[in-house]
């Protein structure tokens, strides 16, 4: 996985004030370092697709989240 600080090249993206606000309340209850660092384990764990294998109540869990987020 590419994270922040890994060396690897890097892109910025734009989201909504309101969106960036709710994902640092997000990876701060996730003991994540950083906004950039969650957001690159979701879309990581997201563009996994079928490869990431969940429970039923795990699979529920991530929807809901980006349901919240707006993705959904």
């Amino acid at each position: 996985m590419t994270t922040p600080g890994s060396g690897a090249p890097m892109r910025s993206i734009q989201i909504p004030e309101e969106m960036y606000l709710k994902i640092e309340k997000l990876a701060k209850e996730a003991d994540f370092p950083s906004v950039d660092s969650y957001v690159a384990f979701v879309l990581e764990e997201v563009v996994q697709g079928d490869e990431a294998v969940f429970s039923p109540a795990e699979e529920e869990k991530v929807k809901e989240r980006l349901r919240n987020l707006g993705y959904l």
